[in-house]
């Protein structure tokens, strides 16, 4: 399992949260999203999942990654 964190631009309530961290539990991953540091700590498969996919799943909810 890998650990990364990303900066995620545009997440400001528990709906934000919630979003982030089902879109990533559907991918297979685990997430932990921090609004006050604007971060998600994603956990996961790196032999299933790619960063650019976990990057990916996120900006296509509506989220600025960095």
């Amino acid at each position: 399992m890998q650990t990364i964190t990303l900066n995620v631009e545009g997440m400001s309530c528990d709906h934000c949260v919630h979003t982030i961290e089902k879109t990533l539990k559907e991918l297979g991953a685990a997430g932990k999203v921090n609004l006050t540091a604007k971060t998600v700590e994603v956990t996961y498969n790196e032999s299933g999942l790619t960063v650019a996919a976990i990057k990916e799943a996120i900006e296509d909810q509506g989220y600025d990654v960095k």
